[in-house]
């Protein structure tokens, strides 16, 4: 396989696992899967939660898809799209668990437009405790903060809000 034909397929695999992530945050997450990930819209207790485990369950692919292609002699493309799942996740640490909830310890401070917008409107999916009524489920595209603020406010008499910052 030519590598410009992998690298586009590991650039699509990784814009595609937001469309993915999105879909999962907000229709398993928040729906059955919720018994899970309750555990990361209240106080964290210790070093891990029970929403960890989706790390876990979404590395399975990713780990699946590398050996398959690196060791199994799989289609080339199973690598290259293994490997943009993992950068996805490797991207959704850094991002989720490392900036907006300070899992490890930094001192990194958001100051471009976009990684603003991108924290505060996980903030403000993070106002809402119970599984209904939360707003802005993608991890690397958001709408704008007032757009979400908007929602919250059209749903407030439906939901319960945090008014506690994460």
């Amino acid at each position: 396989m030519h590598p410009a034909i992998g690298i586009l397929l590991f650039a699509a695999t990784v814009a595609g696992m937001e469309a993915f992530a999105y879909a999962a945050h907000r229709w398993v997450m928040h729906g059955p899967g919720w018994f899970l990930h309750a555990s990361h819209h209240a106080p964290r207790t210790g070093m891990f939660e029970r929403n960890d485990l989706y790390a876990v369950i979404f590395a399975i692919p990713s780990i699946v898809l590398l050996l398959g292609g690196v060791q199994l002699g799989w289609w080339p493309g199973t690598t290259w799209i293994g490997a943009g799942i993992a950068a996805y996740g490797a991207i959704y640490f850094g991002f989720h668990d490392v900036i907006v909830h300070r899992r490890l310890a930094h001192h990194y401070v958001a100051r471009s437009t976009y990684m603003k917008r991108i924290v505060q409107a996980h903030r403000l999916h993070h106002a809402v405790t119970s599984r209904h009524g939360a707003v802005s489920f993608g991890f690397l595209w958001a709408p704008r903060a007032d757009t979400l603020k908007r929602q919250l406010k059209a749903r407030s008499d439906l939901i319960r809000v945090n008014m506690e910052p994460d």
